[in-house]
């Protein structure tokens, strides 16, 4: 296994182009979820470092938001191309720190916030920032998007650094300056972004990073009168806090929370290829991703055909070291991510869904290891088809017809992410526009990081990735002439 030389102790916050000691001597401990080790410490953050970041935050944009947006696009080129340097580090990072397996961490953990901050200048070269609109009484309106000022982006621990550039990369493109709480779990990668923005020479104070915990650290941010705007990725429970406390000051708030997205498998799909995708879209990350298809809804004459084929497709999950080659389901995160994956397991089999393969049974010696698990014959209303797991558990729920896939797919709180198997790609796409959901793949389709990402209902509200991304970031004004 690749180790971290010795423990990265991350001593200072990254403030107005410094970087300085926190007002606390605490530190957190971020743990190893392979080794169960400490792998390294960062500031336990106060609100009065918090006070500081925004105030440069706001200083800075004073400045920052009034250059072209060519010049702010030749500052984002500068940071991707740092950040390709350091693509390795990244990587090898932010698998000692999740548990990712590293084929994968190189591909989506390191690639993909290198794609986000590499695409900017594209859509602000396209991009529109003023509107000329012809006023019926005469003369006209000109229509100018302008920054939103300050911005806090509150980022979780699954897929760390992706989610702070699909924050920061925009909402510097728009003109906004930015300061970053990475969750506790996963900070380390944070700290790398810093490093590569100070190398790019980003103007002081234009990004902050402060470290701690969400009660402390993030409430103090989503409460600051001086923070235009809240960026939230996380659970729903800590998006609806972050929303009672922005809007205090009726600040915006945007937020990409949980989801239990339904992967809908009709009739008439290739079941092989379709039971065997979903079972990778649910396992991806050890499970720990708000739009995994965990809800795998099939034909009820075809369940027992698609319990065989979940059952093999789960079995080719090779557990163990994030390093190791054969290596396809890391850990999961933390101590408490391990129990509580553990406790929805023990739910499902008290409620009576049929545990088809995996289980309680540790996958491995040392380490959070959760053997990959299948349950089938589940109704909707139990808990495991309800609420959101962040584990490798998938649940196969039968259902009748059409109207009925459709009709289990939309009875959640969610609305993240979803899936349509057809045989008639135009059926395919007429159930997936009754899916109340942000997004959805047909036929496996591919992610995509340049199209919209977001919620419905208790998913979440806004959009992040693309030429989507800007718009949040943005005021619109106009000027009547």
């Amino acid at each position: 296994m690749t180790q971290l030389a010795e423990v990265a102790t991350r001593d200072k916050l990254f403030i107005n182009g410094e970087w300085i000691g926190s007002t606390a001597t605490r530190v957190i401990d971020v743990i190893n979820p392979t080794t169960e080790e400490v792998i390294g410490r960062i500031p336990e953050g106060t609100p009065e470092d918090v006070d500081k970041a925004v105030a440069a935050a706001r200083a800075a944009f004073e400045t920052w938001g009034q250059i072209s947006p060519d010049e702010r696009a030749k500052y984002i080129q500068a940071i991707a191309a740092k950040l390709q340097e350091r693509q390795e580090d990244i990587a090898t990072t932010i698998a000692q720190e999740v548990g990712m397996p590293i084929m994968l961490s190189r591909m989506v953990q390191a690639g993909v916030p290198i794609m986000t901050f590499n695409s900017i200048p594209g859509h602000l070269a396209s991009y529109q920032f003023e509107e000329t609109i012809p006023n019926a009484f005469g003369g006209s309106s000109l229509v100018v998007k302008e920054p939103v000022g300050v911005v806090a982006c509150i980022t979780p621990w699954n897929y760390p650094l992706h989610q702070i550039a699909a924050k920061v990369a925009p909402a510097l493109a728009a003109g906004c300056t930015v300061i970053v709480k990475p969750s506790e779990v996963a900070p380390l990668n944070a700290f790398i972004l810093a490093e590569c923005i100070e190398a790019a020479g980003l103007p002081k104070g234009v990004f902050n990073l402060v470290t701690g915990f969400g009660p402390v650290v993030g409430e103090a941010l989503a409460a600051h009168p001086d923070v235009d705007m809240v960026s939230f990725t996380g659970s729903t429970r800590a998006g609806k806090r972050v929303s009672e406390l922005g809007a205090q000051t009726v600040k915006r708030v945007t937020l990409e929370l949980g989801g239990k997205s339904a992967n809908v498998i009709l009739d008439d799909a290739d079941f092989e290829r379709a039971v065997t995708d979903g079972v990778t879209k649910c396992y991806a990350n050890s499970g720990q991703t708000c739009s995994a298809l965990t809800r795998m809804l099939v034909p009820s004459n075809r369940l027992e055909e698609a319990e065989q084929i979940a059952a093999k497709a789960a079995q080719t999950f090779a557990v163990g070291d994030p390093f190791e080659q054969t290596t396809r389901l890391g850990p999961v995160v933390s101590e408490t991510q391990y129990e509580r994956v553990r406790g929805f397991i023990q739910k499902g089999i008290d409620e009576g869904a049929r545990l088809v393969t995996g289980g309680l049974d540790k996958a491995e010696g040392k380490g959070y290891f959760v053997q990959p698990t299948v349950f089938s014959n589940v109704s909707n209303d139990m808990t495991i088809a309800q609420e959101e797991i962040f584990g490798p558990v998938l649940s196969i729920i039968p259902y009748d017809d059409e109207e009925d896939a459709i009709r289990i797919a939309n009875d959640t709180i969610y609305g993240l992410a979803g899936g349509v198997w057809c045989g008639d790609p135009e059926r395919a796409k007429r159930v997936a526009r009754r899916l109340r959901t942000g997004q959805v793949e047909i036929n496996g389709g591919n992610f995509n990081a340049q199209a919209p990402f977001g919620g419905y209902k208790q998913s979440g509200h806004g959009r992040e990735l693309g030429k989507f991304g800007l718009d949040e970031y943005l005021e619109i004004k106009s000027l009547q002439l």
